[in-house]
């Protein structure tokens, strides 16, 4: 087996793993203090904006220019200077955040003010370990950097909330197993670089001078940070904005339903590695009419798929409520769940827009649709929280509205330039057959154990949705669920 396929193999199952250990931390553990849960989806969220701009794109860089400076035998010193780069920038940063509070001191009211010694120094530990995790996958190596970049969150979040609810801990010392997790994934990088290809550092600028290279790099770096900057706010600015304006136990509580919700996504997880050759083959090959029928059917796929875990998440959510600690609180805010629920399954069915983007010629755009929704998000959000009483929901139809706007931006452009489009007439009638079976499952009558309508009530949905599916032929199932595919799985 190559080192690609079994790289591929081992990616996959870390990322499932993680997956699988977030989904049960936040369903039997988060749940029994929501507001200190709330801090810990605060900190790492707010250090993760801030990242960008320490990094600069500078992580990117060490990817392309990685052949060139290897031919060369400079692709140490690029990692060097990438490293003394972010360090410099981080100091730069800090001077400049003390300097803003002390010009502005209104700003020293904020939460991220209040936890500066803890989120700070951690923007330079995920700066230093995000230049690492980038130059280990030029030695087609992705398995030790998905084990630090997902499976150490998770384990900082567990055992730092085990250490304060459970134990006993002070906060301070929950928090300082928090940081240590992600120092020691720094070191980890640092050591796992080294037994690949002993790190000889180098600070010389020479070679980057010569024709202007290092304008080059320079150049692309920012592109990076344009793109990747606008990324992160889109995604993690709902946590720092309801931990800033809301409260802390609203933000355990979103982040809690967050993470439930986002099991839809789990058959978009290894989908999109695959793809990224096919559309990169037949984009040089101008095969467009190829290139929109597979759009559309890995978007079936990853629809049809997310709308069935959807339907079941939905109904079984108020059972599974009652069986974890502050249900109550989860429950009031289920209308988060659907709204935040429709979002993903509107981003699935719009498949891999951004992937057929990022690999043409128009690549910038991407760059430049990221900061639209990076602005829109934060825009929405603050409108949501000025002008409504809504809470978490307005953050999550703020979220919703930009996710939406995002794809259908990107839907349109790859219309126009590409003609190929996601969206069928399948989808239309797996939505409605969904709807049917949430309706009917919810209709049927309640046992009085809620451990029987947790898993009663989604059997019924997924026995209304396969038989439907049967009779109407939206997605070809029997393709998939038959002896040979089976067997396959487990074959390597």
């Amino acid at each position: 087996m190559s080192v690609v396929a079994r790289q591929g193999i081992k990616y996959s199952i870390v990322g499932y793993l993680g997956f699988l250990l977030g989904t049960v931390a936040s369903i039997f553990i988060f749940p029994h203090d929501m507001t200190f849960y709330g801090k810990l989806r605060y900190i790492l969220p707010t250090a993760e904006i801030l990242v960008p701009i320490v990094v600069f794109g500078l992580s990117f860089s060490n990817v392309k220019f990685f052949s060139k400076v290897q031919e060369d035998g400079k692709h140490h010193s690029l990692l060097s200077l990438s490293l003394l780069a972010v360090c410099i920038n981080f100091l730069i940063f800090v001077g400049g955040y003390f300097l803003l509070n002390y010009l502005f001191p209104d700003l020293q009211n904020s939460k991220l003010w209040e936890m500066k010694r803890l989120i700070l120094p951690l923007v330079l530990v995920l700066a230093l370990s995000s230049v690492f995790n980038k130059f280990l996958t030029n030695y087609k190596r992705i398995v030790v950097p998905n084990i630090f970049e997902n499976l150490i969150p998770k384990i900082a979040n567990i055992g730092a909330f085990c250490l304060f609810f459970f134990a006993g801990f002070a906060e301070k010392t929950a928090y300082g197993f928090f940081f240590l997790m992600f120092l020691i994934s720094l070191l980890g990088y640092g050591y796992y670089t080294n037994r690949l290809e002993k790190i000889r550092p180098d600070f010389d600028l020479g070679y980057f001078k010569k024709d202007g290279f290092y304008h080059e790099i320079l150049t692309y770096s920012l592109f990076g940070f344009l793109g990747n900057i606008g990324n992160y706010i889109a995604i993690n600015i709902d946590n720092l904005m309801i931990g800033e304006f809301i409260s802390f136990q609203e933000n355990g509580i979103y982040s809690l339903i967050y993470s439930i919700i986002s099991l839809i996504t789990i058959p978009q997880m290894g989908l999109f590695n695959l793809s990224a050759p096919i559309i990169n083959k037949v984009l040089a090959t101008g095969d467009y009419e190829e290139l929109d029928r597979f759009h559309k059917k890995t978007s079936l796929s990853l629809f049809f798929l997310g709308l069935v875990l959807f339907c079941c998440i939905v109904v079984g959510f108020p059972y599974l409520a009652d069986f974890m600690k502050n249900g109550d609180d989860l429950r009031t805010a289920e209308p988060v769940l659907w709204v935040l629920g429709f979002a993903m399954l509107f981003d699935l069915a719009t498949g891999f827009n951004g992937h057929i983007i990022s690999l043409s010629r128009f690549y910038k755009f991407n760059i430049v649709v990221m900061l639209v929704l990076a602005v829109l998000t934060i825009s929405l959000n603050t409108i949501f929280l000025r002008y409504t009483d809504l809470g978490i929901l307005g953050i999550a139809v703020a979220y919703a509205i930009s996710l939406s706007l995002f794809n259908v931006i990107k839907i349109s452009f790859n219309y126009l330039k590409f003609k190929v489009f996601p969206l069928g007439i399948e989808m239309l009638y797996a939505l409605i057959l969904g709807f049917l079976s949430i309706n009917v499952a919810i209709l049927l009558p309640d046992f009085k154990l809620n451990i029987l309508n947790l898993f009663y009530k989604p059997a019924v949905v997924l026995i209304l949705l396969f038989l439907g599916n049967h009779f109407l032929k939206i997605y070809p199932l029997d393709k998939y669920l038959n002896k040979s595919f089976i067997k396959s799985l487990f074959k390597f």
